[in-house]
Order: structure tokens, then C-alpha cells, then sequence
């Protein structure tokens, strides 16, 4: 056999190296892409959530603790949007003046 031929073993074993290391560097890319639009997403609900705050405080003034929901929503990462019209989504920030 010729020095510079290859046997079609080997051939075959490296082209398996490959694909599988290409399978291997796909995977991790498209994980990576997963992880920045999850991290993405969070950032906008996060954002959403607290401008919900903001206007929250606006309608109910002295009755509602702004900073406290602005604190849940990062403690929840945006997963609780706060309603100004849902008495029930802003309870827990609501309270009594006397």
C-alpha cells in the first residue's frame, strides 16, 4: 500500500471524529444560543415588570410600595408582572394609610 493513500478504516474512524466533534461543537452552540435568549427574555420581563411598578405607584400613590414590588420583581426575575388593574397581582405591595 501507498504511503499517501489512506485505508478506508482509518478513513472511515476519522470522518466518524469528525462528525462527532462537529455533533459536539452543534450542541454547544445551539446550547449557548438557548442560554442567551433564556437570559434575554429574563432581562425584558424584568423590565416590563418594574415599569409596572413605576406606573403602579403613579395610580395608587402613598398606597403602594413601588420599591417593594420593583424588589420582587428582580427577586422572581419578571415571572410575577405586577397588574395595575388586577387587585390580586398587587396585593402583597398595597397598604393601608392611617
Amino acid at each position: 500500500m501507498d504511503s499517501e493513500e489512506a485505508s478506508p478504516v482509518v478513513l472511515s474512524v476519522a470522518t466518524g471524529r469528525v462528525l462527532k466533534d462537529m455533533e459536539g461543537r452543534s450542541m454547544a452552540l445551539a446550547l449557548l444560543l438557548l442560554a442567551c435568549v433564556a437570559t434575554v427574555t429574563d432581562a425584558n420581563n424584568i423590565g416590563i415588570c418594574i415599569r409596572n411598578c413605576a406606573q403602579c405607584k403613579k395610580m395608587y400613590g402613598a398606597y403602594f410600595e413601588g420599591q417593594l414590588c420593583a424588589d420582587a420583581c428582580v427577586k422572581f426575575k419578571g415571572k410575577i408582572i405586577p397588574d395595575c388593574e388586577d387587585i390580586s397581582s398587587i396585593a402583597p405591595f398595597l397598604n393601608k394609610l392611617e
